[in-house]
């Protein structure tokens, strides 16, 4: 969940800001000196929402590290992180990658993968993780991340991301541009858009990125199961990975929760941004898979 939000909000901060720049540099009054111009609007939109998803994908890793307190294990300092970072050489070998950077960061039981290339790649696992579950449980939480990795899910994210921001960039330039009109429909408009649509496409901007987030998120959610069965083929069998998607929803092996809905993950508007599916829609798929 980290690695996607991480993405996501970081991707919003960038589209935002590069919508004040494009303001100031005069942009918005391009767009708009005769009128709306939509076929320069769509390149100018095309430009921002790649531009947004591929910045966001490129800093990806130092945020990750930043954000997260990871510490890169450049050395290994006990037979654990030796461990760790021979598990994570043993399976990237497997998914056919390069080699990641291995990190531990401090926090309940998580660990996440990003980076913007295959071959250039970070794997990191909480201390939570490494206290709470046994060496074959980890090792399928790694295989987990490993599959996101070899997948490409990041770039397809950002892709997905980048389509997103195109559509948002275009709606609200086009609904603040006709929220101009209206405001100054008996006004003189050569001096270029005015302040409603200003503040109407920097607002916009914002609330139809959130919508945009809802749809990625669900992206992520598909991703995930594809993810769950990557580390069961890494592993050889998908009992360890079912066993540690069971530990970290609170349960034994082959239970479901009880109280989904407690979680934030099935009710309500929590559903709509989770990046991942409940914990056991995920054990269940591994249950159905063939083999």
């Amino acid at each position: 969940m980290k690695r996607i939000f991480l993405f996501v909000l970081t991707n919003l901060a960038v589209v935002v800001v590069l919508g004040i720049v494009a303001s100031l540099l005069g942009v918005n009054r391009f767009l708009t000196a005769n009128g709306l111009n939509l076929s320069a609007l769509l390149g100018f939109a095309l430009i921002m929402g790649f531009g947004g998803a591929i910045i966001s994908l490129l800093i990806s890793k130092p945020v990750a590290k930043w954000s997260a307190g990871v510490r890169v294990i450049n050395e290994a300092q006990n037979a654990d992180e030796a461990w760790i970072v021979e598990t994570v050489r043993k399976l990237a070998s497997k998914a056919q990658i390069g080699m990641p950077e291995v990190g531990i960061f401090e926090g309940a039981p998580n660990a996440f993968a990003t980076g913007a290339f295959k071959n250039s790649s970070l794997v990191a696992v909480s201390t939570g993780l490494l206290q709470g579950m046994t060496k074959e449980e980890i090792e399928a939480v790694i295989g987990h991340e490993i599959a996101h990795v070899a997948n490409g899910d990041m770039v397809t994210m950002a892709l997905i991301q980048g389509v997103m921001n195109t559509f948002v960039v275009f709606l609200s330039r086009v609904i603040g541009y006709a929220v101009d009109s209206f405001l100054r429909r008996n006004d003189d408009r050569s001096s270029g858009p005015g302040i409603g649509y200003m503040i109407s496409t920097l607002v916009l901007d914002i609330v139809l990125g959130f919508a945009a987030a809802i749809v990625v998120a669900w992206f992520s959610r598909h991703r995930e199961f594809r993810a769950d069965a990557g580390a069961a083929r890494l592993m050889g069998t998908k009992q360890p990975m079912m066993n540690a998607l069971a530990r970290l929803g609170g349960m034994q092996p082959g239970e479901l929760p009880k109280a989904v809905e407690a979680m934030g993950i099935t009710g309500g508007m929590g559903q709509w941004f989770a990046t991942h599916p409940p914990i056991e829609e995920r054990i269940a798929a591994l249950q159905n898979a063939q083999g």
